[in-house]
């Protein structure tokens, strides 16, 4: 029997890895995530029988109610709101891996196990209570930009120094619950702590660290528990997360000590005058440049998510085609409010993924483009961030739309994006702009194709 579970462990380990690979191509994303829940599958029944005695009355009832919950979740969200949930879903890991480490917790533990529970109890109660600061900042429940205050640095160096002192005397005297009970707090509210300096802008690349924060912890409680392949999925799950944080904020332009201390968008931005006015266009007069287009590039952003446009986007793009156009869509890194945003919608509308250009793809090929149809982005295709020095995104790699002969931006208003930055792309001499919902006025542009 022993011999079976080991194998079902490294079965589990190979699907994990296998389905991670997966993952790393839209093409491929659905098989790859179906294969690493069939591995956490095979590995919660082989864990399950290495426990030997277990009531499977309850193990089945959360199956049931965890499956329930998460099938109504996944089918009710709201594209618009998929970065809480997925922000939540990290949080809900950090939970479980400080209750697993503290359900570890034995008379006669060893002191490596000790320091195991306390990792997992910390790390844990970090994600949790982190990520229900990010959903509250994704969703607007709670401001989004970044909270200051006078002495917060000292604060957090009072909160890290009693964490050190409430660990080392519970390793020390493990007998003494009281010092447990203070990391689980004082991890709690450095979760609080650690994001509310972060601004909402930054949301992108938090996510993607407190999901390496959630594998950390799960990789700690299986040390806790002795669980090789809590180990391994945890250890996968945290060493992703944290080379996706490095991607978001390379795509940035700025470093993970800037994203977490700098507090970006705690106060007002200094904007510059810029030269030039507005130009709006009818959807009659976009209709006639596109009729006359062979080569399209949309560029989706957070504004395509909030009008649930992907739909009418990807109708826009067949009848593009048939008129004899080229179309491309351009992705930047950190398009929406969490990795691969974009890529999720435009994948739920069904375009193809070939169609879909990373942002140094894209570039390229731009000035070829004949118009380039932004809609809702306004921060990865601003060019105060080549050409504006005292922008705060100067040096941030966006897509050069402002390099085609014509760009279309969809927005509602001349509200600022969610950095709160002046955009210079929307007074220059080839911008127009289509006031409006994104999805009534495409909605326009195809009547008028039809016509």
């Amino acid at each position: 029997m022993q011999t079976l579970i080991q194998f079902a462990f490294v079965l589990s380990a190979a699907l994990f890895i296998f389905g991670l690979k997966q993952l790393g191509s839209p093409a491929t994303a659905r098989r790859g995530n179906l294969i690493s829940a069939i591995g956490m599958l095979i590995a919660i029944v082989a864990a399950l029988m290495d426990q030997g005695i277990v009531d499977y009355r309850f193990i089945l009832a959360g199956f049931v109610v965890g499956g329930v919950i998460g099938a109504l979740a996944a089918r009710m969200v709201a594209m618009t709101s998929m970065p809480e949930m997925v922000a939540l879903f990290n949080g809900f890991g950090g939970m479980a891996s400080l209750l697993v480490g503290m359900a570890a917790l034995t008379p006669n533990a060893a002191t490596f196990t000790l320091v195991t529970i306390v990792l997992s109890i910390l790390i844990g109660g970090l994600t949790f209570t982190g990520s229900l600061i990010a959903y509250g900042k994704l969703s607007e429940r709670i401001g989004s930009g970044a909270v200051m205050f006078v002495g917060q640095q000292f604060v957090n160096s009072l909160i890290v120094l009693g964490i050190l002192g409430s660990a080392v005397m519970f390793c020390l005297q493990p007998d003494q619950a009281h010092w447990l009970y203070l990391v689980v707090g004082l991890s709690l509210v450095f979760g609080i702590m650690a994001v509310i300096p972060i601004g909402g802008a930054d949301m992108p690349v938090v996510i993607s660290l407190l999901n390496s924060y959630s594998g950390l912890a799960a990789c700690a409680a299986g040390f806790a528990v002795d669980n090789n392949i809590l180990i391994v999925a945890g250890s996968l799950v945290g060493a992703s997360g944290i080379i996706l944080t490095q991607i978001m904020c390379k795509a940035m332009n700025r470093s993970l000590a800037n994203v977490l201390f700098s507090g970006f968008g705690s106060g007002k931005v200094e904007t510059t005058e810029v030269e030039g006015e507005i130009k709006p266009i009818s959807v009659d007069d976009a209709y006639y440049v596109l009729e006359a287009a062979t080569n399209v590039a949309i560029i989706p952003g957070y504004g395509m998510a909030v009008a649930q446009a992907q739909h009418v986007v990807k109708e826009l793009t067949e009848l593009l085609e048939e008129n004899g156009a080229e179309v491309n869509f351009g992705i930047h890194p950190v398009a929406g409010r969490m990795p691969g945003h974009m890529n999720v919608l435009l994948a739920e509308a069904d375009v193809p993924y070939d169609q879909l250009l990373e942002m140094d793809d894209i570039n390229p090929r731009m000035e070829n483009v004949d118009v380039a149809i932004v809609i809702g982005a306004n921060d990865v295709v601003n060019p105060a961030a080549r050409e504006v020095e005292s922008s705060p995104i100067y040096g941030m790699p966006v897509i050069n739309v402002d390099s085609a002969r014509t760009v279309f931006v969809l927005k509602r208003s001349m509200a600022s994006g969610f950095a709160g930055i002046e955009n210079p792309l929307f007074y220059k001499d080839n911008t127009r702009m289509l006031f409006g919902d994104a999805k009534e006025s495409i909605g326009g542009l195809i009547r008028e194709f039809g016509s």
